[in-house]
């Protein structure tokens, strides 16, 4: 979708006059390069062609498939290098390929100050230095000495582990340690609640877990007497060495102790048990987004494969790529992502959502933020953070006097269209996009998104302005992550590729949502990933591994995702719905709220919406997260004062603002009965912490319902 152009014609005419201009002394350089670039002399057409190529085709011929990419029919990809089939293997084949190249680098903390704001309110401000690197060679040292210290404290081979602990260096580092010594890895959100992160434990019946000090000081100190096995806590930062008021027959270890044991002569040569390609290699606990927390058995060839099929969809990855690491390492995308970097030699720099850009919370103004410090090539990101990122530009865009804004716009629109033609605009690029790009340090050559679907406005926006193609894929923690990456030359949106090279993919019937592999134009139905990706199931949970995950006649593993999709000409899938995000109206119509949320999203005036519906009542109703200052700019229109949370709980402003979304869904087209009737508005953001939304920010539809049971009652009309 362009943006509107409402511009002086004359402004027009020119801007057009001189790209016509540009595009003609432009044209033919660009092709004899483009044709001189291609290693056997042929000219393979544009990106354009490129991207309308066949991604995927069906083994068998059949719609339902199972589909495969075009460069994996006869064979899936199980792994990267010959004999490198466990995760010990892969740190230290890159060791020994790139001993003395970075490998993972933290900034220093020079100061930090509490900065009082005008409401009243503190926030923490810090100034930070450089990136500190350790060589890959020092990473693979500090991980051998870590491990062979835990093995010293008691930590035995094929006995979990857990970690707890926010992304940063020392997680990859203890990781390491644990696929060294074959210590299966139990991970769990940091923002998970006591009742879960216990749940998690005992379950695993853990005795060792790494953790940070803030963290063990905020949540894990209350639970300890609820984890009976717990017997050694190490703290990965410089913490002291004295730990008053904690449980008695629990130790607590500095990580750099631990190593230093494991460092001795005794303990660093004692004879270790290395992994099996099909030992579990990482229990990794899902964000709990419909239920309780499930933990997933993942082994090391599983991971293997994962990695192998993302790494293919990354053009020229190599060790000269930086990727800045911020999400958070429980969840498979990160994880996975960070694993692709070691094993092509990469480096990581760390960074956090408070410190990550110059306008981030926790920067201190005028000090640099991660990103443009780091500078970094690769990203991954989760569409909330990207929508953040599109509305913020897209308001200042709005505060642009008349000819910045026209310049804008033009550009935007006619980048947009090249895109679609498959050719670059290195002019509009220098010019006018080249201060969003820094947003993002100025050198993003590939974003990577994943944990939820992306809008198309958000996709369109980043390809534009950052300058980069937006890779969107999908996965699972129950896939490894690994399902489906689009290549980064088709610019088509609201589809997520063909599947990796490491897995194929089928469509089941759905019968009664109505989606059949015989539909036209495409085949439609419940996905299903098959593949060595596939992981070993849950952890103690029999019943569910029945359910969902089956094994075929040829001894393939393959997973029920329940997500709906379908598969276009090109072999591209589409995802259309979700099986538990289908609800049946009392009239007898399926709403996906998912679908419903997608579509409003885009709503300037919505930083977030969950969509619910009850089945015995005949129309959806919504909370909604307001974008604070779109809102006040609405009530101020109308003359309505008050305190935010006064607005949030006024009836004419949440008729105002359902106006607006009525409006917003009428132009997304979609039907009247999956438009929200009645709307809760949310004074407060929905963050991991308020426990409303997982880690990756995906809502916890449960925990939602419950929160606003009595709003649900109203607007029902039971109150």
């Amino acid at each position: 979708m362009k943006l509107k152009e409402d511009l002086n014609p004359m402004l027009l005419l020119l801007f057009h006059l001189m790209v016509w201009i540009y595009t003609v002394i432009t044209f033919l350089p660009s092709y004899l390069l483009s044709w001189v670039s291609r290693p056997d002399g042929n000219f393979y057409g544009s990106e354009e062609e490129r991207a309308k190529r066949a991604k995927a085709r069906s083994v068998l011929g059949q719609p339902e498939g199972p589909y495969r990419a075009v460069s994996s029919m006869k064979k899936l990809v199980t792994s990267l290098h010959p004999g490198v089939d466990t995760l010990d293997k892969m740190f230290e084949y890159a060791a020994m390929r790139f001993p003395h190249r970075d490998c993972l680098g933290t900034r220093e903390v020079i100061s930090e100050e509490d900065e009082r704001q005008s409401n009243g309110k503190v926030f923490k401000k810090v100034i930070l230095g450089e990136y500190r690197w350790l060589s890959y060679k020092d990473t693979l040292t500090a991980a051998s000495h870590l491990g062979s210290g835990l093995a010293a404290l008691g930590q035995r081979p094929k006995t979990n582990i857990a970690i707890f602990c926010e992304t940063r260096a020392e997680w990859i580092i203890a990781a390491q340690a644990c696929f060294t010594y074959n210590f299966p890895l139990v991970t769990i959100y940091s923002t998970l609640g006591g009742p879960a992160i216990a749940h998690g434990l005992n379950e695993t019946q853990v005795t060792h877990i790494i953790t940070s000090r803030e963290l063990l000081e905020t949540r894990l100190k209350a639970i300890l007497t609820d984890v009976p096995r717990l017997q050694h806590i190490i703290v990965v930062d410089n913490a002291p060495t004295a730990w008053p008021g904690y449980p008695r027959g629990i130790s607590i270890h500095n990580m750099a102790a631990v190593q230093k044991l494991g460092a001795r002569h005794e303990n660093a040569t004692r004879e270790r048990k290395t992994p099996l390609p099909s030992d579990i290699a990482v229990i990794m606990y899902t964000s709990g987004s419909t239920g309780i927390p499930k933990g997933v058995m993942i082994s090391h060839s599983n991971i293997i494969a994962g990695i192998t099929g993302m790494a293919e969809r990354i053009p020229n990855l190599c060790e000269e790529d930086t990727y800045i690491g911020y999400l958070p390492l429980a969840h498979v995308l990160e994880l996975s992502a960070e694993l692709v970097c070691v094993s092509h030699g990469c480096r990581i720099g760390y960074s956090s959502p408070q410190t990550l850009a110059d306008q981030s919370t926790k920067i201190k103004k005028g000090s640099k933020g991660d990103t443009s410090m780091l500078q970094p090539t690769l990203m991954a990101a989760v569409p909330e953070i990207m929508d953040r990122i599109y509305k913020n530009v897209m308001t200042k865009v709005e505060e642009m006097n008349c000819v910045q804004r026209t310049l804008f716009i033009l550009a935007y629109n006619y980048k947009l269209e090249q895109l679609a033609k498959g050719y670059s605009t290195p002019l509009c690029d220098r010019l006018v996009f080249r201060k969003v790009r820094s947003l993002l340090g100025g050198r993003t050559r590939v974003l990577l998104s994943g944990g939820a679907p992306l809008s198309a406005a958000t996709q369109r926006f980043m390809n534009v302005c950052f300058c980069c193609p937006v890779g969107q894929g999908y996965g699972l923690t129950e896939t490894c992550g690994a399902g489906t990456i689009s290549e980064l030359w088709d610019y088509s949106t609201g589809r997520v590729g063909g599947p990796l090279v490491c897995c194929e993919i089928k469509l089941k019937d759905w019968v009664e949502g109505g989606y059949r592999s015989t539909d036209k134009p495409y085949p439609r139905g419940e996905i299903l990933i098959g593949g060595p990706n596939v992981t070993m199931g849950y952890y103690k949970k029999d019943a569910k591994n029945q359910e969902d995950f089956f094994v075929d006649e040829n001894g393939q593993r393959w997973f029920s995702t329940g997500d709906i999709g379908e598969f276009q000409e090109d072999g591209c899938l589409k995802i259309i719905d979700r099986k538990k995000d289908l609800v049946k109206l009392q009239a007898g119509e399926y709403v996906s709220l998912g679908k419903v949320e997608a579509m409003l999203k885009n709503c300037p005036l919505i930083d977030n919406i969950c969509a619910y519906a009850n089945s015995d009542e005949t129309y959806v109703i919504g909370f909604v997260v307001p974008n604070q200052k779109h809102l006040l700019a609405l009530v101020d229109q109308y003359g309505i004062r008050g305190s935010w949370e006064e607005l949030c709980n006024s009836k004419a402003v949440e008729e105002l603002v359902l106006r607006v979304i009525t409006e917003a869904a009428l132009a997304a087209q979609l039907e009247r009965f999956e438009i929200p009737r009645k709307i809760r508005l949310s004074p407060e953001p929905w963050t991991p912490e308020t426990g409303l939304v997982t880690d990756a920010f995906k809502l916890k539809r449960k925990e939602l319902k419950t929160h606003y049971q009595d709003d649900i009652e109203r607007m029902y009309g039971g109150k």
